[in-house]
């Protein structure tokens, strides 16, 4: 068995303007560099241009695109941001715009909002067991309260980290042992 990397694409789930994802996502990445175990990059929904889920054939440069980047992908890390007590749109859209590059992959959640995002991620967790893709466990919460300077600048506590890097080694222990099943 060969000795590669996993690629774990760090998925913005907001396309919002003025949206705190991209903050989030540097801070993930950012750890994620540093532990040298994996390629990690960021994947921004917004840079797609997805067109809105069954108004098209499915055929245009945009969703091509995105299942290409799915697929190049062993597991990923959601940021997902509340909207009315689910994701948001943007996201839910993504997620419909591809079906096979979600399958037997894993992925870790990183939720924000007034109640950590909590609300959005359970949401996700269902849409996640459609796709087949395990999302694991451990689910870091950022409150817009306390980790948000004016509910725009983040500001993470520390206690984060070890939250982050336990999600971490669960979504490429699994990223590893469902890269098996991929043909």
């Amino acid at each position: 068995m060969t000795n590669t990397q996993l690629n774990i694409g760090i998925i913005l789930g907001s396309t919002r303007q003025g949206r705190v994802s991209p903050q989030v996502g540097e801070w993930v990445k950012g750890i994620a560099d540093g532990r040298g175990d994996a390629n990690y990059e960021i994947v921004d929904i917004a840079e797609y241009n997805l067109p809105f889920f069954g108004t098209t054939d499915g055929t245009e440069p945009g969703v091509a695109a995105w299942n290409q980047k799915l697929a190049s992908l062993d597991g990923f890390v959601f940021i997902v941001s509340e909207y009315n007590h689910s994701l948001s749109g943007a996201l839910k859209n993504a997620l419909d715009s591809a079906r096979e590059a979600w399958n037997n992959k894993a992925a870790g959640i990183v939720s924000y909002g007034s109640t950590g995002g909590a609300r959005a991620a359970e949401h996700l967790r269902g849409i996640c067991a459609e796709l087949l893709i395990a999302d694991v466990k451990t689910h870091p919460t950022l409150s817009l309260f306390t980790d948000f300077e004016n509910f725009s600048t983040f500001k993470p506590a520390d206690l984060h980290q070890s939250n982050i890097h336990l999600m971490l080694d669960q979504v490429n222990a699994w990223s590893s042992a469902l890269k098996t099943l991929r043909k």
